[in-house]
């Protein structure tokens, strides 16, 4: 009987035992279910506070990254640039709206601090203001727009030299991002006026007469008689003309400048050389919808009266239609060429060239044309930087003077 009573308490003993491990089983589940709950709800919540801040910045970018100059762009300008410094590494990396993206302030252009905005004042009354689309990369400005002021102040020590951008989304971005301050043509010219400048030539650093010279002409217009003397000098490549087949002292000059210097940087002694070693060279300018369009069907013409078998011109913009990637394949292929060297065709080595021409994008033209099997090289210098081109701006604007 005591055994048995013995064995009973044993048992019952056991039960509970058990009973209270499996709950404490239990509870130890429960406790760690909620505290991974809880820790994936605080890196839910991270994750969206992370999000949140991005997305803040990006709308800020968006903001400035428009074309029209208000009251509030430099505060908008100012809020942008500390707000993306407030963010963290991964935040950064999160940016993303309809145009802004991390390299918006993240990516290294070059030092700011080697251009001159030329927006002083007390300048006396003559004034050489260059006109020019504009870029956002640093180290394209200072060689290039800079490269060509430079050589105008040279030129007209007597004239002080002054610089416009016809591009807000270039100035706020530079602005934004660099904290230089850059003039729209407006503020140029505003500031002209309250300089007391009587004679002003304006340079424009454009190609040809297309739709920003166009533009540039309408605003100038506008404070023809607020000077004594208002002159508008030729772009780069003077003159358009009537059709594909007219060309000008300008255009020839500036074909054999790059023609020279593109044989020349490629080892060659001749352009001929350069044919017999299967090279071909391709200038890409950035192509437009305007009538002025057909002025890179004349640099075509150009090339091909000066002889340049192997010289083709392109354009990002496939406009001319003769000057997009594939027309300007088909004509290296028939030709029969395997090498080929992509140029710029523009003022500035900005954006177009550094992406559109030499990236490593699927869509870039390096990338389209090797894929065809050719041997591709792209040499990044904008026309600002040859000194013969810029003496053709010196000549330009001393022939509006």
């Amino acid at each position: 009987m005591r055994r048995r009573n013995l064995a009973v308490l044993v048992s019952l003993s056991l039960m509970g035992t058990m009973s209270m491990t499996g709950y404490a089983a239990s509870e130890k589940e429960t406790t760690t279910e909620a505290a991974s709950t809880e820790a994936g709800s605080t890196e839910a919540e991270s994750k969206s506070a992370d999000q949140e801040a991005a997305d803040k910045v990006a709308d800020l970018i968006d903001a400035i990254y428009v074309q029209e100059r208000t009251d509030k762009t430099d505060e908008q300008c100012k809020e942008a640039k500390e707000a993306w410094d407030a963010l963290t590494d991964a935040q950064k990396e999160l940016v993303e709206g309809e145009n802004a993206d991390p390299d918006y302030f993240g990516r290294d252009t070059g030092d700011a601090s080697k251009d001159d905005p030329r927006n002083g004042d007390e300048i006396g009354e003559n004034e050489i203001l260059v006109v020019s689309f504009g870029t956002s990369f640093n180290d394209s400005r200072a060689a290039d727009i800079k490269g060509i002021e430079d050589a105008l102040q040279e030129a007209y020590p007597d004239w002080s030299v002054r610089r416009a951008f016809t591009a807000q989304i270039i100035i706020n971005h530079v602005q934004a991002r660099d904290g230089e301050c850059i003039d729209n043509v407006e503020q140029a010219l505003d500031r002209a006026v309250d300089n007391g400048v009587k004679n002003l030539v304006i340079q424009p650093t454009h190609l040809m007469h297309g739709a920003e010279y166009d533009e540039l002409m309408d605003a100038v217009e506008e404070y023809e008689d607020k000077f004594e003397s208002v002159k508008v000098a030729e772009p780069l490549l003077g003159e358009v003309g009537d059709d594909a087949a007219v060309v000008n002292d300008d255009k020839k000059a500036v074909a054999e400048i790059l023609t020279a210097e593109a044989v020349e940087k490629a080892g060659y002694d001749s352009l001929d050389a350069a044919k017999e070693d299967g090279v071909a060279f391709v200038f890409m300018g950035h192509g437009t919808s305007h009538t002025a369009k057909v002025s890179y069907s004349q640099m075509q013409t150009q090339m091909n009266d000066l002889g340049y078998e192997n010289v083709f011109i392109g354009t990002v913009e496939g406009e001319p239609e003769d000057t997009s990637c594939e027309s300007v394949i088909e004509k290296v292929s028939a030709a029969g060429y395997k090498n080929v060297i992509l140029r710029p065709l523009m003022v500035v080595a900005g954006d177009h060239a550094k992406n559109d021409m030499a990236g490593d994008e699927p869509d870039s033209w390096k990338t389209i044309i090797s894929q065809k099997g050719y041997e591709v090289q792209t040499v990044l210098k904008g026309l600002g930087e040859y000194e013969s081109i810029r003496h053709i701006f010196v000549e330009h604007a001393k022939a509006a003077k």
